[in-house]
């Protein structure tokens, strides 16, 4: 069975998406390459769980009122990235993992190569625009 990944895509005001840059060491998969918060998936938990769980260890966020973009399978995993609208102050953010925070456009994003298949998830995702709400002009 594969194991379980979960993520979740910021987006802010000006259709920015934060990133964070992996750590530079080459013992863990995909250092130095931009990726989407998130991790691994515990046993017995839920991956609605995790996000909260991981974005309080990795930036001490108090994650609320999210929503499931997407489920995706991978050939290593199968990835639940969630997403929610939000402004945050990056330079207020204390990052316990990799090596900083940055906003991205979808113009930036379709430029770089994510770590662990991010391009494909957020290609979906600014497709699908589920941030821009139903009165917005597309």
């Amino acid at each position: 069975m594969k194991r379980k990944g979960c993520s979740i895509i910021f987006i802010n005001d000006d259709h920015q998406v934060l990133l964070f840059l992996r750590d530079n060491i080459p013992t863990i998969p995909f250092p130095n390459m931009w990726d989407v918060p998130g991790g691994h998936v515990e046993p017995d938990e839920t991956p609605e769980r995790c996000i909260v769980r991981e974005m309080q260890e990795e930036m001490e966020l108090e994650l609320k009122e999210f929503s499931l973009f997407s489920v995706m399978e991978f050939p290593d995993r199968i990835e639940y990235t969630f997403w929610k609208k939000s402004n945050l102050d990056i330079e207020q953010i204390t990052l316990h993992e990799g090596q900083c925070l940055k906003w991205f456009d979808r113009n930036e994003i379709e430029k770089m190569e994510l770590a662990m298949g991010f391009n494909e998830i957020l290609d979906a995702f600014f497709s699908e625009a589920p941030f821009i709400d139903d009165t917005t002009i597309r």
